[in-house]
């Protein structure tokens, strides 16, 4: 994709491309790491809990070496501010939803004021039944600054954000998603089909209830 910039988001959303086909997302459990490549310590997986939490499942070890943080098990949207956080979450629900992927520009600062814009590629992967729940990224640096590593990068704001559709359209939600979040996404119409996606029961269960009374997913294996 032409509006990409760096090599490894291009590389990643060929790879996901590839494997989804015709379908809203490929399956979390056909993602094999050996095929992302060099881009692989910069990569890491979220998976949605509910519309507003996003915790990271898995993050590279590059990525936690220039945050000089362990992100497993903290929210994604914890490191914005509140505009930034309502973007993303509107960002997210609706690809989880619709498909597509989402490309940002992020400008990120140290402690000391030293700044580096990078760039973040999300792509939806099926793990349940009823939306894609979790979601593969990347963060790639679009310069290489001698201190990258040795001063740890703090504050990030977004300085573009968009959502690609790779069908050039939004596809048809899945059944019961399209109040996955209390607000329509500005950038979603509103689609009035639906269908199932259908999945290996092996994998997950379903369980409907919980804290807030939405359908979870539950048993990952």
């Amino acid at each position: 994709m032409v509006r990409m910039r760096h090599k490894a988001s291009q590389h990643l959303y060929d790879y996901w491309n590839r494997l989804r086909g015709s379908r809203l997302a490929p399956r979390r459990f056909e993602i094999e790491p050996a095929s992302i490549g060099d881009a692989l310590p910069d990569t890491f997986i979220l998976e949605r809990r509910d519309a507003g939490t996003f915790p990271y499942r898995l993050a590279g070890t590059r990525l936690c070496e220039r945050f000089k943080k362990e992100f497993r098990g903290h929210d994604f949207l914890a490191s914005w501010n509140a505009q930034d956080i309502s973007t993303l979450r509107s960002r997210l629900n609706a690809i989880s939803a619709h498909g597509g992927v989402i490309l940002l520009l992020a400008n990120t600062e140290t402690a000391s004021g030293k700044s580096l814009q990078v760039e973040i590629l999300i792509l939806p992967l099926v793990h349940g039944h009823v939306c894609a729940d979790r979601f593969l990224g990347v963060v790639s640096p679009l310069t290489a600054p001698s201190w990258l590593g040795l001063e740890p990068l703090e504050a990030m704001h977004l300085a573009t954000d968009e959502i690609i559709w790779p069908d050039g359209h939004a596809q048809a939600s899945v059944a019961g998603t399209d109040d996955i979040d209390d607000r329509q996404s500005p950038f979603v119409e509103r689609i009035r089909q639906s269908r199932i996606v259908r999945s290996d029961r092996r994998q997950f269960r379903v369980f409907d209830g919980g804290l807030n009374g939405n359908r979870t997913v539950a048993s990952e294996s």
